[in-house]
């Protein structure tokens, strides 16, 4: 039973100034604390209506059985009960709307000249913000053209910006207009002031400035802008049939590929790419409730399979050694970083720390089978996930991936399997069914369902949805057991409120047909980037090249560091230690400890990787391209 409320905001014309927002601040946090107690108390009585009145219609059905006997006095007594408890139910819903509708409707005005006072304010910061930045075109232009004229200003040292030299005329010379602009603290520092007060009143939700102060300059910068489009795809016929004949019941990451069975990415990129709605752990960490929680990192672990839909093309496998890192603190508060930790079987360590309260870790093994008119891609190996403020530690793997039609007809992919999510905390746990797709079936296609269940194995609620688009939890309000189900097992029957949305895909950017079907996301993976280890993906050179368009070319250097990588192999096989854990090979950014909640030996981020960045110090990395 659903209920809407719509609040009508109508035009104050009255003269009032806005509040003051350290106030407004504190008097909005009161409102949404009682909105949040009102929405309690209509959940409440929603959840109260929907079992009232599925008792008052079985009440209904078997006094219509027994209208023909005369013995129905108890019958009708229980009737008049129940409909007493909906009516008295359905009052009170309508008083908590009454009270939640009255609350949001004294608010709204108020609500409504506050975000008009704020964008004022925003609109007014901006337009500050470019007359400085104009003001500062036309004196560098003029310095330029004229620097006799300021032969005897000198220019500030750091450190010595001050209410003396705000006069000051010299001037950082301009850098890329499209990257940043380069306002000095002389320039800067009397408009900062007029600003201070109104930065401070709030935050910018939709801010088009990033301000930082660097360790030589201030600078006002503009937000990296991320790429949006690679080259297309070149139109290269090739016979897999031709190449793969041989290869039925073979490991396929011991068979060399030439890169047009390639996308330009690499496993570990990949496996970043499981981050695509990092958000979803976001929220999770603001639950209270682990039940709900979980819900959410369920969603997670399905949306890290929407972005294979359409993607048939093998990713690099990694040379032993290489590393890619993900650094999104400004956009989305977490850093990435993976290692290639064995090349047979192919093995990643991954690790991802975020700021807005959680932690996840991994050691995924990779195994790959042909098996004559598909392909099986098996994950081996535990996803761990930890909340800073619950500490609730999940884990959970991954679902086979098959790829289909290998001999003749179009390629597509599907995901089948369970996954078995637990919280090792509260020992709270959530089965996910990937159902296989079948010509013959009348089910959903890729549909994903699921159970979210506490320690006494009590479920809660209801996962349903797909994994290429998006999953929805239900609340459970009863259950009861059914007719009999397969092998004689009885059915759960589960009576739920309406399902909400947990997760639901983003759409894929504009032609992303002739570019690999990446996301946007996945656009930005390979985007070069200053300051990263030599060892990080982004500089592959066979990659690089295939993302480029030259594929010949690409192959060429992928025998190269094949060949390479197989000397190194036989050297290392040679001179193997055994305190050594894998092909001789110690991993530079991972330790191979125990696992404490599985028992099963796996990798750690032992630290150190931000730091060597930071001073741009990569002695210790192997030269592997």
């Amino acid at each position: 039973m659903d209920y809407f409320v719509f609040v009508s905001v109508d035009k104050d014309d009255s003269g009032d100034e806005a509040p003051i927002p350290h106030e407004e601040r504190a008097l909005t946090q009161g409102v949404l604390k009682t909105l949040a107690s009102k929405l309690d108390d209509l959940s409440t009585c929603n959840e109260l209506i929907g079992k009232h009145g599925a008792a008052l219609q079985r009440s209904l059905s078997e006094l219509e059985e027994l209208r023909a006997s005369n013995d129905n006095t108890d019958k009708v007594k229980a009737v008049n009960e129940r409909a007493t408890l909906f009516r008295i139910t359905s009052n009170a819903m309508l008083n908590a709307c009454r009270d939640f509708l009255d609350v949001a409707e004294s608010h709204s005005r108020r609500w409504q000249k506050a975000l008009h006072y704020e964008r004022e304010q925003r609109h007014h910061l901006e337009e500050t913000i470019e007359q400085l930045a104009k003001q500062h075109n036309s004196l560098e232009r003029a310095w330029r053209e004229n620097p006799s004229s300021y032969a005897g200003v000198e220019r500030p040292q750091e450190g010595d910006v001050s209410d003396d030299n705000e006069e000051a005329e010299f001037f950082d010379a301009m850098e890329d207009s499209t990257a940043f602009i380069t306002v000095t603290a002389a320039m800067f520092v009397g408009s900062v002031r007029q600003l201070t007060s109104q930065v401070s009143a709030f935050t910018f939700t939709e801010s088009l400035f990033v301000c930082f102060k660097d360790t030589s300059t201030n600078h006002m910068q503009l937000r990296r802008t991320r790429r949006t489009r690679i080259p297309d795809k070149p139109n290269y016929s090739l016979n897999l049939w031709s190449i793969m004949k041989n290869c039925i019941g073979k490991d396929l990451s011991r068979i060399p590929m030439p890169v047009n069975f390639n996308e330009p990415l690499s496993m570990l990129q990949r496996l970043t790419e499981d981050l695509e709605y990092s958000e979803l752990l976001d929220r999770a960490a603001r639950c209270d409730s682990s039940l709900e929680q979980m819900c959410l990192v369920a969603a997670f672990s399905v949306s890290s399979y929407s972005t294979t839909v359409h993607r048939t093309a093998k990713p690099f496998n990694p040379l032993l050694g290489e590393t890619y890192e993900l650094d999104r603190l400004e956009e989305y508060g977490y850093r990435s970083i993976s290692e290639q930790i064995s090349h047979h079987p192919p093995a990643a360590a991954h690790h991802v720390t975020s700021q807005r309260g959680w932690t996840l870790w991994q050691h995924i093994t990779i195994d790959s089978k042909f098996r004559g008119k598909y392909i099986s891609v098996m994950p081996l190996g535990n996803i761990h996930l930890q909340f800073h403020s619950s500490g609730n530690h999940y884990v959970w793997s991954k679902v086979t991936s098959t790829v289909h039609n290998i001999i003749v007809g179009k390629l597509w992919i599907d995901q089948s399997g369970d996954i078995d999510i637990v919280n090792t905390t509260t020992k709270d746990t959530c089965r996910l069914k990937f159902s296989p797709y079948s010509y013959f079936s009348r089910e959903v296609p890729r549909k994903v369902t699921g159970v979210v269940e506490d320690r006494e194995g009590t479920a809660h609620y209801i996962l349903s949805g797909t994994w290429d688009d998006k999953m929805e939890s239900a609340k459970i309000v009863e259950s009861s057991h059914g007719g009999g189900g397969s092998e004689g097992k009885q059915k759960t029957v589960y009576q739920t409120l309406q399902p909400k949305l947990l997760w639901k895909k983003y759409p894929l950017p504009e032609n992303a047909e002739n570019m690999h079907f990446f996301s946007s996301l996945a656009l930005t993976l390979n985007e070069p980037e200053e300051g990263v280890a030599p060892t990080d993906s982004r500089l592959r050179p066979d990659q690089r090249l295939m993302e480029e368009g030259l594929w010949d070319e690409a192959n060429i250097q992928k025998q190269r560091l094949e060949e390479r990588q197989r000397q190194e192999r036989k050297k290392r096989e040679a001179n193997c230690c055994k305190s050594q854990d894998i092909e001789g090979y110690q991993p530079l950014w991972f330790d191979r400890k125990t696992d404490e909640n599985t028992g099963d030996a796996t990798y750690f981020y032992k630290g150190g990787y931000w730091e060597a960045k930071e001073r741009q110090n990569w002695s210790q990395c192997p030269r592997i391209f």
